[in-house]
């Protein structure tokens, strides 16, 4: 991939002042894209907004600094093909392709890599951020805008550019599988393991898993290595996480482990038939990828498909429940009991994290061991489906347990629940020093209140 350079850029934001001097004084600041890899609904609306369309490049990678200069709608997927070439990575890369920079850190990214390196937010050095009343502010470290910005989802600005650090790598991946039957040993596993990032006197340098039902449980440890040998293709014909199940070991080519769930999206690709031998050996290869699943079920949520087609065969409505949540590593043997009782849904993936130091807007405990239990899919709840009755439960256990909720997807906190779990006083705060118009849509309206 081909480096933008800096008078691109310029040009770029440049083009990004000209589509904020477009919208009329007054009316509500939004970006101007159809696409979203959000999990929560969107009003259709014919408004002018900011023209972001310019800004999704690799501005300049600096090999022997290890950093990387970044537009804010550059997906992980560009990026990666900049700096790969030169062996090095961000530190955390979210394990989607389409994910974008901008959107993993005022959002949270988090991958197998996030035990030891936090989330991507915490490898930024400084940004850039275009705020609501229409400056580029440049800020750093320590800077309230900058400390404030991961999971403000676009309720401060959007990052047009960010300056990240780097990891070295080599070109393979070995991967190790281990079973556990017990939740207890599994929680004090994972714990020993990221506390030591060894297992068995082998350094482990990623570490995350999968819950395929009660008494049986997986975590894949990943070790970079130099040595390559035979690697397996997981793109083609095989299944990523059914290897969990199959093998002990395996090996990938670097790039291949970044990118071991986007082919099947994790699991979700089942649902549009991709994971039958027959219909996968038909479903074109470059359409094997997460951002085409998405679309589908976009699709199906505007003509209703799956809804009409239970209706049919006599099936209780749908409950969506697309979730991450960050629980404390000690609770969760009881978070996945109540889950497999409450909610019933499995697979369901696990990733351990930490928080390397205090962020306001997602006060995760700096220094205390996280795990990220991801599940998505739908339950059949019946009739008051749309009220969110599952999502609702979970919301309130995982508060129960001291843990936190991502919100990319569906939530329904009250104001004062969700303004003392993301700190809305210093939220509001620093929206109304960089943002005193109130021209961009607030976290809680963008996350809670339907738009």
């Amino acid at each position: 991939m081909s480096l933008l350079g800096w008078r691109a850029h310029e040009d770029a934001v440049d083009r990004l002042r000209s589509s904020y001097a477009e919208i009329p004084p007054g009316a509500p600041v939004r970006l101007a894209k159809k696409t979203s890899n959000l999990f929560r609904p969107r009003t259709a609306t014919s408004a002018p907004g900011l023209d972001v369309s310019a800004l999704d490049g690799v501005i300049a990678v600096d090999p022997d600094a290890r950093t990387a200069d970044v537009q804010g709608m550059c997906t992980y997927e560009d990026l990666v093909d900049a700096t790969l070439p030169f062996g090095l990575i961000p530190y955390v890369v979210p394990q989607l392709r389409t994910i974008t920079l901008g959107g993993a850190v005022t959002g949270l990214g988090i991958e197998s890599t996030s035990f030891r390196s936090g989330l991507p937010h915490e490898s930024v050095l400084e940004m850039d951020v275009f705020t609501g009343s229409g400056d580029v502010v440049t800020c750093r470290p320590g800077d309230d805008l900058f400390d404030t910005f991961p999971n403000s989802y676009g309720s401060l600005g959007y990052a047009t550019r960010l300056r990240i650090e780097l990891e070295a790598v080599p070109g393979y991946v070995n991967l190790r599988h281990v079973r556990f039957d017990d939740l207890g040993l599994l929680a004090k596993s994972i714990a020993q393991i990221t506390e030591s990032a060894t297992y068995d006197g082998v350094r482990v340098d990623g570490i995350d898993g999968v819950a395929f039902g009660p008494g049986e449980y997986y975590l894949t440890l990943a070790t970079w290595s130099g040595d390559g040998g035979a690697t397996s293709d997981y793109t083609g014909q095989q299944i990523y996480y059914r290897s969990l199940q199959e093998r002990d070991t395996d090996l990938l080519t670097m790039y291949d482990y970044l990118w071991r769930w986007d082919t099947d999206w994790f699991w979700c690709s089942g649902a549009f038939g991709v994971q039958n031998p027959r219909i996968r050996r038909l479903w074109p290869k470059r359409w094997r990828r997460s951002d085409v699943y998405h679309k589908l079920i976009g699709l199906d949520r505007r003509i209703g498909f799956a809804d009409w087609l239970d209706r049919r065969q006599g099936k209780p409505l749908r409950e969506r429940v697309i979730q991450d949540v960050e629980v404390p590593v000690d609770r969760l043997p009881e978070f996945l009991e109540w889950f497999d009782e409450a909610v019933g849904m499995r697979p369901v993936w696990l990733c351990p994290c930490k928080a390397m130091r205090d962020w306001p807007t997602y006060p995760l405990e700096p220094g205390s061991l996280y795990v990220n239990v991801g599940f998505w899919g739908t339950v059949h709840v019946g009739p008051d489906a749309l009220e969110g009755p599952r999502n609702r439960a979970i919301e309130a256990k995982v508060h129960e347990l001291g843990g936190h909720k991502s919100l990319y997807s569906e939530a329904f906190y009250d104001r004062e629940t969700f303004d003392d779990l993301y700190d809305g006083a210093n939220l509001a705060a620093v929206k109304g020093r960089y943002d005193p118009d109130d021209r961009l849509t607030s976290l809680y309206d963008k996350a809670v209140k339907r738009q």
